[in-house]
């Protein structure tokens, strides 16, 4: 069994009984009470709750609460300032980006997106290619795809946030991506 560091609060206004509270620190260096679970004697006590114990008499039962990830909205917030807006590829809400190079490229891009099984948009957009996959670097997507002439399901151009460029098949490339 490991080791865990922790520390006992006393005067912390904890009413029901003992609890365990998990404290994330985000990445300016703040604790943020995220999790906890704690036991509750008062409540059942108060509502007058019993059940029939093993022994045939009654007994107060004992409340668990729990809140797995404390405030949600606290808990996405902590997230994005974390990886900064540039989530890792499972948690990003777009994983992929296709760019169609022309209107011709369209309706190809857009059946390349359904046969990824991922979140995927294609951006239509009437701006240069250049300009829509700076796009999608500043809006932090994980994985871009530029869709022309030269691509097919043989050969499909990726680029990953932060500028690498590589040549895959779309088959190798679903390999790649469930690494990510």
């Amino acid at each position: 069994m490991h080791e865990v560091e922790y520390v006992i609060s006393p005067g912390e206004g904890v009413f029901y009984g003992p609890k365990i509270d998990l404290h994330m620190t985000d990445v300016l260096g703040r604790s943020w009470q995220m999790g906890t679970i704690q036991l509750d004697y008062q409540m059942p006590a108060q509502f007058g709750l019993t059940y029939m114990g093993a022994d045939n008499q009654e007994h107060t039962p004992v409340v668990i609460h729990r809140a797995l990830l404390g405030s949600l909205e606290r808990f996405i917030g902590i997230l994005i300032e974390h990886y900064a807006g540039a989530f890792p590829f499972w948690l990003a809400p777009v994983q992929i980006r296709i760019i169609p190079v022309g209107e011709g490229h369209r309706a190809a891009a857009h059946d390349l997106a359904e046969r990824l099984e991922y979140r995927v948009d294609v951006d239509e957009r009437d701006e240069t290619v250049g300009k829509r996959i700076r796009d999608s670097e500043v809006e932090k997507i994980p994985v871009t795809i530029v869709y022309g002439d030269k691509e097919s399901d043989d050969s499909l151009a990726v680029r990953e946030r932060g500028g690498e460029q590589f040549t895959k098949s779309l088959n190798d490339l679903r390999s790649y991506l469930a690494t990510l």
